[in-house]
C-alpha cells in the first residue's frame, strides 16, 4: 500500500480528479468532505467518487466530514497515519465572499485552523494547500510570477486564501521548517482594459491542476520548506474568447448577456509558471481548445451534473 495522503474537500471538482491523480500515482488517498460542494451519491460515498472507484475498479476510503468538526477530525488522525494532507475544502464564490464575507472567515478560517493543530499534534508535517490567483489582487505585472505581492486582495474569498498561506508561512517558520441549464450566460463586464472589454483569465485543464498538486506532494520528499508555486498555462483568454471556444466544441451558438461587473473581479489575472516547470517538472499540456472540448463531452453526458440517476 502506498503513503497515506488525506486529501480535503476530496470530492469537489480539483479535489477528485486529484484523487484520481495520487491513485494512479501509487498512493493511498483518504477523502473527506462535507458536501457543501459535492453531490452524495449511493449511500454516505460522493458520487465523484463512486465514479473514480468505477473508473479504476478500486476502493477508496471516503468520510462525510466537515474540518469545523474538531473532535471528528481528530478521530480521524488517531486511526491513520498520513503521510500528508492536501487541502481543498472551503467555500469559494468571489461574488458570494463580497456579499457574506462572516460566513467565508469563519468557515475556510476556522476549517484550515483546525487541520493545521490536528496536524501538528499528530506530528504530520507535509500539506499541499490549493491557494488561488485571488492573494495577488489586482496585479501589478503579468504574467504573475511567484515574487509578485500578494495580500492586496479584492474580495474576502481571496483574503481567506491569503491569510491561510500567511498562517501556514508562519507555522513553517515557528517549526523552523524549510450543458443546456441556464437559458442565458450572464458575463460579468465588459468595459475592462483588455482584449474585448471581458475578464480575462489564466484558464486550466483539471487534470493538468490535478498533476501540479500531485508534483508539489512529490516535492515534499526534498524537505523543500515552505513553498510557493504558480500553476498556470501563461496564457490569458478573455470570457468571450472562452465562450466562443465552447461554441466550437458544442457546434452551438451560446446566448450570453452583459452583466454589471462583480464585487472583487479584476481585470486581467494570468501565471507565470517556470518556476513550477523548473523544480517540479510541471508544465500545463492542454489549450483551450481541448479544456472546451473535454467539458462539453463531460456536460453532455452529465447534463445536470452529478446526480445519483446518472451513470458513466
Amino acid at each position: 500500500m502506498g503513503e497515506k495522503i488525506l486529501v480535503t474537500g476530496g470530492a469537489g471538482y480539483i479535489g477528485s480528479h486529484c484523487v484520481l491523480e495520487l491513485i494512479e500515482a501509487g498512493y493511498h488517498p483518504v477523502v473527506i468532505d462535507n458536501f457543501s460542494n459535492a453531490v452524495q451519491g449511493e449511500g454516505v460515498v460522493a458520487e465523484s467518487i463512486r465514479r473514480i472507484e468505477k473508473l479504476l475498479n478500486t476502493t477508496i476510503e471516503f468520510h462525510q466530514l466537515d474540518l469545523l468538526d474538531r473532535p471528528g477530525l481528530e478521530n480521524l488522525f488517531k486511526k491513520h497515519t498520513f503521510a500528508a494532507v492536501m487541502h481543498f475544502a472551503g467555500l469559494k464564490a468571489v461574488g458570494e465572499s463580497v456579499e457574506q464575507p462572516l460566513r467565508y472567515y469563519k468557515v475556510n478560517l476556522t476549517a484550515a485552523m483546525n487541520l493545521i493543530e490536528v496536524m501538528q499534534t499528530n506530528n504530520v508535517r507535509n500539506l499541499v494547500f490549493s491557494s488561488s490567483a485571488t492573494v495577488y489582487g489586482d496585479p501589478t505585472r503579468l504574467p504573475i510570477d511567484e515574487q509578485h505581492p500578494v495580500g492586496g486582495c479584492t474580495n474576502p474569498y481571496g483574503k481567506t486564501k491569503f491569510f491561510i498561506e500567511e498562517i501556514i508561512k508562519d507555522q513553517c517558520k515557528a517549526e523552523k521548517v524549510a450543458v443546456g441549464r441556464r437559458q442565458c450566460l450572464s458575463v460579468f463586464g465588459d468595459d475592462y482594459d483588455t482584449v474585448d472589454g471581458t475578464g480575462v483569465r489564466d484558464y486550466i485543464h483539471v487534470v493538468d491542476l490535478s498533476k501540479g498538486h500531485i508534483a508539489a506532494l512529490k516535492k515534499l520528499k526534498e524537505n523543500c520548506g515552505c513553498k510557493v508555486y504558480n500553476l498556470g498555462t501563461g496564457k490569458g483568454y478573455s470570457v468571450l474568447q472562452v465562450v466562443k471556444g465552447m461554441e466550437k466544441a458544442s457546434g452551438k451558438e451560446i446566448p450570453y448577456k452583459i452583466a454589471p461587473r462583480r464585487g472583487g473581479d479584476v481585470a486581467s489575472c494570468y501565471a507565470d509558471p517556470k518556476l513550477a516547470e523548473e523544480e517540479l517538472g510541471w508544465k500545463a499540456e492542454f489549450d483551450m481548445e481541448r479544456m472546451c472540448a473535454d467539458l462539453w463531452r463531460w456536460q453532455s453526458m452529465n447534463p445536470t451534473g452529478f446526480t445519483k440517476s446518472t451513470t458513466s
